[in-house]
């Protein structure tokens, strides 16, 4: 069956013909590919085409898809098991391990996607504060709940929205969103400032030095709490979350992605004394049928138990030539762009200015020229995200040979850009 014969069957069940707005490519025109299988850096099409794959699940696919070890994890906690309502030795096993990892992250509570860690955590802060103001920063998204939904990136930017309708003014009434990369003015109404340390839902957009630190010391100079949403960066970047490369310590955290190994997962935690808010310990109250799931915890296990310094390394010189390679695939064929780079994470802006913040990433994507290089890159065999907004996610499947291939085809489609 064909991608476009599977899309019509799709939009008569489902709205748009997909489950996430930014896979019905409305961003960049064209028919979605309906993926059969996959294994390492490549995806296989309902019509048998290969594409060497950069989307990786956006990002959770840290190993590649079907790693091994995480495949044969998941088959035998499948025939013990898919689901109990009770609690399981991995989903302690893993949350020893988070904890182990990151710095000042004393306890987590388990939930089933990134969505739910971040409204959870914004839950959290308000009852350890008894404070309702949420500070978020342009262009970060932090998941599809109502009161995060404003100015967020990623698919809500893709579709050309500022947020949702649906969503009443009450639900973010009590929601100020500013610019990244601009130190806030707190008040004492503050309960969180919630943050991407590095901004992966507008393109790559990085924090600017000194940036991720006065926003700790705003924050603790009104009795804010401090949320850094690690989603994407969360063990993608390295072992210790933000927290070890930048030096500064959240109050609560939210992660997802690359702690399910591909399975839908989410976690937010923070100190013992912050977490002592959450039910059955205090009147926060969150839970969840399939959270901890046995699956996913499984595969959380079995990918971070193949995650070392060696390893992040390897990721970062794949990140690191794969970036340089696309910079040089553009500006030899006279492609204003930029590619920022902050350890594994790759990102590419169509514009000759620096990307601070969201209005930056916007004018970048207003060029139109994202649509024009994903087809591009599609046509040769290459997938990326379908849509401007989202990161390159390199894993530790893609191979030099893979890297190469895929600067080869930036460079011819980077000619046809140019013409």
């Amino acid at each position: 069956m064909t991608n476009a014969e599977l899309f019509d069957r799709a939009k008569a069940v489902l709205p748009g013909g997909v489950n996430s707005p930014v896979r019905a490519f409305l961003s960049v025109g064209g028919t979605p590919y309906f993926v059969e299988r996959a294994s390492g850096s490549k995806v296989w099409d309902s019509e048998g085409n290969e594409y060497l794959d950069f989307v990786q699940s956006y990002g959770a696919s840290i190993l590649g898809h079907a790693d091994p070890v995480a495949v044969a994890a998941v088959q035998q906690a499948a025939l013990e098991g898919t689901t109990f309502g009770a609690p399981t030795r991995k989903e302690v096993e893993l949350a020893e391990l988070v904890c182990s990892w990151v710095p000042g992250l004393e306890m987590v509570r388990m939930t089933s996607s990134g969505t739910e860690a971040a409204m959870s955590a914004i839950r959290l802060a308000r009852g350890a504060t008894g404070r309702d103001k949420v500070v978020k920063f342009a262009g970060c998204y932090h998941g599809h709940t109502d009161s995060l939904l404003a100015a967020g990136g990623s698919g809500v930017a893709n579709q050309g929205l500022v947020g949702s309708v649906g969503v009443p003014e009450a639900a973010v009434a009590d929601t100020v969103v500013v610019p990244y990369n601009v130190v806030p003015t707190l008040d004492e109404d503050t309960a969180v400032l919630a943050i991407e340390p590095v901004a992966a839902n507008m393109g790559v957009v990085q924090p600017e030095p000194g940036f991720l630190e006065a926003c700790r010391a705003e924050c603790d100079r009104v009795g804010a709490l401090l949320l850094f949403d690690e989603v994407i960066t969360g063990f993608r970047l390295g072992r210790g979350g933000a927290t070890s490369w930048s030096g500064v310590q959240p109050d609560v955290w939210a992660f997802g992605k690359v702690i399910g190994g591909g399975l839908p997962v989410g976690m937010f935690g923070g100190s013992r004394e912050v977490m002592g808010h959450v039910a059955p310990l205090g009147p926060v109250y969150q839970g969840g049928t399939l959270s901890g799931n046995p699956l996913a915890t499984a595969a959380g296990l079995a990918v971070l138990g193949q995650l070392d310094d060696d390893r992040y390394e390897e990721l970062t010189a794949t990140a690191t030539t794969l970036a340089t390679g696309l910079r040089n695939a553009m500006e030899s064929a006279g492609v204003a762009v930029q590619v920022p780079q902050v350890g594994p994470l790759v990102g590419i802006f169509f514009t000759d200015e620096a990307v601070r913040n969201y209005d930056d990433a916007k004018a970048a994507a207003d060029t139109g020229i994202y649509p024009r290089f994903f087809h591009g890159m599609l046509e040769r065999g290459i997938a990326l995200a379908p849509g401007a907004y989202e990161a390159i996610f390199p894993s530790l499947s893609h191979s030099a040979e893979d890297i190469a291939r895929a600067v080869d085809a930036a460079a011819e489609v980077g000619a046809t850009l140019a013409e």
